[in-house]
């Protein structure tokens, strides 16, 4: 499945109300590309963008996310306060 097939039936599903029946392995290829493709696009150009589209995302929908990924790399608050304090490039 191609990149474009994977994020169009994402789309799709959440549109639909469906958001929940993608796989969770699709997720994680997602995200973790998109993740990666971000950080490097910030650190290499200096420059610190929105990560959502227009459409955007919800204050739960982002915080939902943060804590798993935070979690999934073994953070805890005091790194991310670190990380968060650390002045950011900017646009």
């Amino acid at each position: 499945m191609s990149g474009d097939d994977l994020i169009g039936r994402i789309e799709a599903a959440v549109a639909a109300g469906q958001g929940h029946t993608i796989a969770e392995a699709d997720l994680q290829r997602a995200l973790t590309a998109c993740v990666k493709a971000y950080a490097a696009k910030v650190e290499k150009d200096c420059a610190e963008f929105s990560p959502f589209d227009a459409s955007g995302v919800n204050a739960t929908e982002a915080v939902v996310a943060a804590c798993a990924m935070i979690r999934a790399v073994n953070l805890n608050m005091f790194d991310v306060a670190l990380w968060f304090g650390r002045p950011g490039p900017t646009r």
